[in-house]
């Protein structure tokens, strides 16, 4: 006679736990997402980080205000001249330095610059995350010229540091702006052809439409800035409502979504490139003469007190929070806001309830960068 042990169900339906990452090409770094699963289906998910932390907010409190500068080339370090605007535009709130209009042009071209250098990298990377390798050669070809172009004016393609307190290092090197100029004047048609690859692409669509919803309540709740709040519809954009250096002289529009999907972020990115190209021409034809360095001090010494400076990264508000002790050379203390460390908290919500498969979509929507979120 055979015994026979207790009947089990066919499929097992106890939820399971896994780790994605931190080894794993999608999470654009060492970030490790801890999920119970059931099934394909993601009922929980954890971001668990620290696996990049260098500890540079105490190094800022070991080194001159100047000296601070290359350090924050390696928070984001696929946007370098934010880093370094960001830093900057803070000391010289702090220290009350108004730089030459010819100082804040340039700034502005090689902020620009960036941006569109950054969101390349984002859109090669979230196209190869969701399964669509075209675009990578496609993107890289114009971000290869980008870098061409910071290599001719501070001798750096990835880390810069490309400005200083005051102004700028350099000034640029002959036939730079023709050059600029020419990249800038044949931008626009690479734009419309990258969109040819993925914007009506049904498979895109598929995979990004309705994937990541999260509504303008919570980005706001979250404090979620860039693309991912402009996404889910709010227009918020620090050069616009707290302009720094001379975003206030130059026409740009601040483009919104929508749906509040990854979709609508995509779109949103890609016309974010079409204003910064705009942007571009326009600080080209303004371009003033003059000095690139406002009259200051070779040694830089603080009043006491606190400040705050941000500008608007690539993906977000980035912002310094410097503590300086009176004629300090160097900061007491120096916190900094990066906004990948604080869009990454809404993963969780966006992701609850989606499949597996969506979770490289929604990180790569997000354009995070585990050097800012670790420091």
């Amino acid at each position: 006679m055979t015994m026979k042990g207790p009947e089990r169900p066919l499929f097992d339906v106890e939820e399971m736990e896994v780790s994605f990452g931190p080894q794993h090409p999608a999470t654009h770094g060492v970030l490790r997402v801890q999920m119970k699963l059931d099934g394909e289906r993601i009922v929980e998910a954890k971001p668990i980080i620290g696996y990049l932390h260098r500890g540079t907010e105490k190094l800022f409190e070991t080194m001159t205000f100047p000296a601070c500068i290359p350090h924050t080339d390696r928070l984001d370090y696929v946007n370098a001249a934010h880093n370094n605007q960001g830093f900057c535009v803070t000391m010289e709130k702090l220290l009350g330095i108004s730089i030459p209009p010819r100082a804040a042009y340039l700034r502005m071209i090689l902020a620009e610059l960036q941006r569109l250098a950054s969101h390349l990298v984002w859109f090669a990377t979230h196209a190869v995350d969701i399964g669509a390798i075209t675009p990578f050669f496609y993107t890289f070809r114009e971000r290869d010229d980008i870098l061409d172009l910071f290599e001719e004016y501070c001798g750096a393609r990835l880390t810069l540091n490309c400005m200083k307190i005051g102004g700028l290092p350099f000034e640029l090197p002959e036939g730079w702006l023709d050059r600029c100029a020419e990249f800038v004047d044949a931008f626009p048609s690479h734009i419309d052809e990258y969109e040819t690859l993925l914007t009506t692409n049904r498979i895109w669509k598929k995979r990004t439409i309705g994937v990541g919803v999260i509504s303008p309540e919570d980005a706001i709740d979250m404090g979620l800035t860039g693309p991912p709040l402009r996404g889910s519809g709010i227009e918020w954009d620090i050069r616009k409502v707290f302009p720094y250096d001379r975003y206030d002289e130059v026409e740009f529009d601040v483009p919104t979504g929508t749906n509040c999907d990854t979709y609508d972020r995509y779109l949103v990115r890609v016309e974010e490139m079409r204003q910064s190209t705009r942007i571009l021409r326009q600080c080209l034809e303004k371009l003033p003469e003059g000095p690139i360095m406002a009259k200051a001090p070779k040694v830089l010494r603080s009043p006491e007190g606190m400040v705050y400076g941000s500008v608007e990264s690539p993906k977000g508000e980035l912002g310094y929070f410097i503590v300086a002790t009176e004629n300090g050379t160097e900061p007491y203390r120096c916190r900094v806001r990066p906004p990948s460390f604080v869009n990454l908290q809404s993963l969780p919500k966006m992701v609850e309830g989606s499949l597996v498969a969506d979770l490289m979509a929604v990180i790569g929507t997000l354009d995070i960068v585990l050097g800012e979120i670790d420091r």
